[in-house]
């Protein structure tokens, strides 16, 4: 699976994506988030204040608690605001 990152979370965690072979107990978006964050202390930073997390599937934009299914690509950032 692709995992992007963006904005804070690229920043905190020091790539834009990784290639991850995901076990299949990681059936969330959230469980794919805690997974993430026992990976490295980065990680875990960029995942603290999970009320600030957001994610896609593929393109969708998710809930945390989203089942992750099969994906091609999850994407983690924080809030998009903008004008």
């Amino acid at each position: 699976m692709r995992v992007l990152y963006f904005a804070s979370v690229r920043e905190t965690i020091g790539v834009g994506e990784e290639l991850l072979d995901v076990p299949p107990e990681v059936a969330t978006v959230s469980a794919l988030v805690d997974w993430l964050a026992r990976d490295s202390a980065a990680h875990a930073a960029a995942f603290t204040d999970r009320g600030r997390l957001r994610a896609a599937i593929d393109g969708r934009f998710v809930p945390l608690d989203a089942d992750l299914g099969a994906p091609g690509e999850v994407a983690l950032f924080p809030p998009v605001t903008g004008g």
